[in-house]
């Protein structure tokens, strides 16, 4: 509770949801800011549009209070996000302990009653404003100029901060994140990362899609109310946060909402947020100086060490080690993509591949000089092209990359670890500043050929433990490279780095739990991995025959990908046309998927016609649709982006 502001926060009962007379006119479906949907909160598909004040959003599912009489954690009750409260709303009941749900605060009235601001009308309901909270996604552009600033530690902290869960429904405790808020040209601002998972429908503002594991900024903004004069309540206009358990996992509802998770939560920390006391208007207002980096610490009221608790990648961690000057192992089974993220950070790295490594190769050798009488030391030729490469770009960092480090002899990781420890080659010759060391293997259970290193040589480096999931793959296989583009022998360009027919069939499989990026590998016949797929895409691309995948995947497999791919479905000339009935519309889900690849090959001039098309087969097989046809290219991004906003603009002129 807020003792200064004498706030308690609570939820609508269900009695007051139906009964409250500003939601009978106003509806009782809900937006939920984009902080929410971040969050992770479960919105209805497409967008809704609020009749009074003509916005565009997505509608959300909320707790409120259940009826009196209910004891268990299976009969928490929430308003349904589909329909209006019109007396036919839906209101359901669900477990306490879902992370999908959100959060609409209310308050008494006469707890704001003195503090309201830009008080409005519509159509006989007040709105006002009190308090302030993270709501909106600022847009691409500011997002990208956001985080540079904050990755260079250019943002100014105010002090303030807003109170998150970073756990997963899964957990059985809440678990404190904060959200530090920033200013930047007046305005505040929070970074917020998202998780690993989100279903299709979800879509913040300016029809940005969220992605997993990416930093978005979330403008904090007046939090609007419903004032309902005769339930004597502030209802706040949108679902304002989720992910925060109305009741802990395993916990029976005992009919006390104040006994109940998100009943702490609003309380201990909401209510202190939403008007906080700002550590930075007063080191400006109080210290007659310039704002400094001295006055900015003063201006910090937690996180004293100013660390970045936000999620890094395996990537970010390699960058971290190359950078600091330390030395990075990578760990992984066989296919993995160890080679490629370092080639991902310097593609010109030199590579040792230590498995055929001999003392000459990697420490040099001393020759006779007949001439002289004496003996002459040879450096390396790996030793020669790093020298070369760093004298050539003395402000680049090079790589030297060990690769199969486990699969070489003891002795030979021996000769390595001086190399590593030292910077030094055969006691002779220093490795130069600006180059740095990566190495690689697999694990002796991952690998029959791997050795164990030796506890000084393992000691000496960073260690990073690849591990290759369905999702990081399929993101790195739709993002084209200049690599893929080049001309191939049957077709005039190679459009991706991954058959499109590949990639569909790894969608579907792991949209369905029956994954297939890997399976087992017994030794006997040939088993699929992460790099095998992409062997398999080449030879597709080349032969155009699936059955050839066989030699690579298995027999098994690949008749499983032959039978998903072998579907009669409806072609581009077929949509072009309207060459199609509804009975053609009543595809099983397999259908469905490769329609979406087959239609993504549409041209420019046609694209539009196909895309109406398949908005019939649900919003999922659009946005595959979309992102297959638009590959990464920013000119066909962009239509989409346009088509996207000319939608919106018919509905708010109907």
């Amino acid at each position: 509770m807020d003792t200064k502001n004498n706030l308690k926060v609570r939820l609508l009962t269900l009695e007051e949801a139906k009964n409250s007379m500003s939601l009978k006119k106003y509806g009782a479906l809900c937006f939920a800011t984009d902080f929410a949907i971040i969050q992770g909160i479960l919105c209805s598909e497409g967008f809704r549009l609020n009749d009074l004040s003509r916005e565009l959003g997505l509608i959300a599912d909320y707790w409120v209070i259940p009826p009196k009489g209910c004891n268990s954690k299976d009969q928490i009750t929430y308003i349904d996000g589909s329909g209006k409260f019109n007396g036919s709303g839906k209101w359901r009941v669900c477990d306490g302990d879902d992370c999908a749900t959100g959060t609409r605060p209310v308050v008494k009235f006469m707890c704001l009653y003195d503090k309201l601001s830009n008080l409005v009308e519509y159509d006989g309901v007040k709105i006002a404003e009190y308090g302030k909270y993270p709501q909106s996604f600022v847009g691409p552009e500011l997002n990208d100029k956001l985080e540079k600033l904050f990755k260079n530690d250019l943002l100014m902290k105010t002090g303030n901060s807003y109170a998150g869960d970073k756990t997963t429904p899964a957990d059985d405790k809440f678990s404190l994140i904060r959200y530090l808020e920033y200013e930047y040209e007046g305005e505040r601002y929070i970074r917020i990362m998202s998780g690993e998972e989100y279903e299709q429908h979800e879509i913040i503002n300016k029809s940005i899609r969220v992605q997993p594991k990416t930093p978005y900024w979330i403008k904090v903004e007046p939090i609007k109310w419903i004032i309902d004069s005769n339930l004597g309540l502030a209802i706040s206009e949108k679902v304002l946060f989720s992910n925060i358990q109305f009741l802990s996992p395993n916990t029976d509802y005992d009919d006390n909402f104040e006994n109940t998770n998100i009943y702490e939560f609003l309380n201990k920390y909401f209510a202190k947020e939403i008007v906080p006391e700002n550590m930075y208007e007063y080191a400006k207002s109080n210290l007659q100086q310039p704002i400094t980096r001295d006055v900015k610490k003063i201006a910090r009221k937690v996180n004293p060490y100013d660390f970045d608790y936000s999620y890094i990648s395996e990537e970010d961690i390699i960058k971290g080690g190359v950078l600091s000057g330390i030395s990075v192992f990578l760990h992984g089974r066989s296919s993995d993509g160890k080679s490629a993220r370092v080639k991902q950070i310097d593609p010109d790295c030199e590579i040792i591949y230590m498995r055929n490594a001999t003392p000459e190769s990697l420490n040099g050798k001393s020759v006779y000089n007949s001439n002289t009488g004496e003996m002459i030391d040879v450096k390396p030729s790996w030793l020669r092209k790093i020298e070369e490469k760093c004298e050539r770009e003395p402000n680049k960092i090079h790589i030297i990359f060990f690769d199969e480090l486990t699969n070489a002899l003891p002795s030979i990781q021996g000769m390595a670890f001086n190399i590593i420890l030292d910077g030094e080659v055969n006691g002779k010759w220093k490795l130069p500043d600006n180059a740095r060391i990566v190495a690689a293997g697999n694990d002796m259970n991952d690998s029959l050929a791997a050795n164990q290193m030796a506890e000084p040589l393992f000691n000496r480096f960073a260690h990073v433990y690849i591990n290759t999931t369905t999702e990081n793959w399929l993101k790195w296989a739709c993002t084209p490279e200049e690599q893929y583009q080049k001309l191939d022998y049957r077709h005039e360009k190679q459009p991706s780095k991954i058959h499109p027919a590949i990639l569909a069939y790894i969608m579907y499989r792991s949209k369905f739990g029956n994954d297939a990026l890997r399976t087992k590998f017994t030794g006997e016949k040939p088993n699929a991995d992460p790099r095998k797929w992409e062997m398999a895409s080449k030879m597709l691309y080349k032969t155009n025959n699936p059955n050839m995948l066989r030699a690579l995947i298995g027999e098994d497999l690949t008749q499983d990908f032959i039978n998903f791919t072998n579907h009669q479905v409806i072609s581009i000339e077929d949509v072009i046309n309207g060459n199609y009935t509804e009975a053609d519309l009543e595809m099983n889900i397999s259908e469905m998927y490769i329609t979406a690849i087959v239609l993504s090959a549409v041209d420019d001039e046609h694209f539009e016609i196909v895309r109406d098309f398949i908005k019939k087969l649900g919003p999922e097989l659009r946005a595959l649709f979309e992102l297959m046809w638009a590959h990464g290219d920013e000119n066909r991004m962009e239509r989409i982006s346009e088509l996207i906003e000319e939608e919106k603009a018919k509905v708010l002129t109907k």
